[in-house]
């Protein structure tokens, strides 16, 4: 069953994207943007969390191998804040679910897609999860 977030109240839909490939943190920022949703990007998970909680965006998809902070620390970290544990966090990595998997939902990832992502794919996921921009 998926959770819809409560908006952040800023108009249009905001989706975080942590992801240390400037290529495809690029592109799917593009993307979206186009499709009308705000996008905050950032490459690294310390980054992640303070911007989160900064800016509390309606959902994050989150890199696991990413400096500094991993992925899935960032999300036991934002799990684990009251002000951002309703913040929808969906893993989007390489790594092969079972390797990695356990841990993810561990730390309360709400969902998990592989890449490489088509950015139809990612607008897919936003739009079920927060529904459309604005």
């Amino acid at each position: 069953m998926i959770q819809h977030y409560e908006p952040n109240g800023q108009g249009a839909r905001t989706v975080m994207i942590v992801e240390d490939q400037l290529e495809l943190r690029a592109i799917a920022s593009a993307y979206l943007e186009r499709q009308g949703y705000r996008v905050l990007a950032t490459d690294n998970g310390a980054d992640a969390v303070l911007r989160a909680r900064a800016e509390h965006p309606d959902l994050i998809f989150m890199d696991v191998s990413i400096p500094g902070m991993d992925g899935i620390r960032a999300t036991a970290e934002l799990k684990r804040d009251p002000a951002t544990r309703g913040i929808p966090v969906v893993i989007l990595t390489a790594h092969p679910y079972g390797s990695v998997g356990k841990r993810a939902m561990d730390a309360g990832c709400d969902g998990w897609l592989n890449k490489p992502c088509d950015p139809r794919r990612l607008l897919q996921e936003v739009q079920r999860r927060v529904g459309n921009a604005a």
